[in-house]
């Protein structure tokens, strides 16, 4: 029940936002009373931050499980595209549903900051391992960082429109670009 909950909230801040989604409307889509829905979640906040906390632990099994099958050729830019999947996905699409509605709601600011801060941390990690670098050596860390940033925008970019020429055009730039500054292979 508690999976059908998660599931039909993040169906539907993808499809009705953050404004458009309601406990009652989350209750109906998973077809679960009311009653069953409060008892385990009791505010639209817990219900939207639990469920966002909970496919987003889905999608870093995923990056992990994706990461064990990468090729070793142009490994920097299968890693950009794995990447470029999370943050085009329909978990992205529910998380940027939170950011821009906590960014005038305090409370929802208070909830979504550290689950995000540790999100933030955890793909970061990945991304060091994926791309098998010492991020302590040279400007290794700033690429990283750089690298969720640009594909992060490329996420943002694609909510508007289908922009999939031109995000892998930028992705094998900066591929080339990676391999050049960490020394990996292309």
């Amino acid at each position: 029940m508690r999976t059908r909950l998660l599931d039909a909230t993040i169906a539907s801040l993808v499809e009705l936002g953050w404004a458009g989604t309601s406990t009652t409307v989350v209750s109906r889509r998973a077809g679960v009373s009311r009653g069953a829905q409060l008892h385990h979640f009791p505010t639209k906040q817990d219900l939207v931050v639990a469920a966002v906390d909970h496919i987003s632990r889905r999608r870093r099994d995923e990056l992990a499980a994706a990461g064990d099958s990468l090729p070793a050729q142009r490994r920097t830019r299968a890693v950009l595209e794995i990447l470029s999947a999370q943050f085009t996905s329909t978990v992205f699409m529910a998380a940027l549903e939170l950011w821009v509605a906590a960014r005038t709601d305090a409370a929802l600011r208070a909830a979504v900051g550290p689950f995000e801060q540790r999100l933030g941390r955890e793909t970061h990690q990945q991304v060091v391992s994926l791309l098998g670098i010492d991020e302590g050596v040279g400007d290794n860390r700033r690429l990283v960082q750089a690298t969720l940033d640009l594909v992060r925008g490329l996420g943002l970019a694609h909510t508007l429109t289908d922009d999939s020429a031109r995000r892998a055009k930028v992705l094998d730039a900066w591929a080339l670009v990676l391999d050049e500054r960490i020394g990996g292979p292309s």
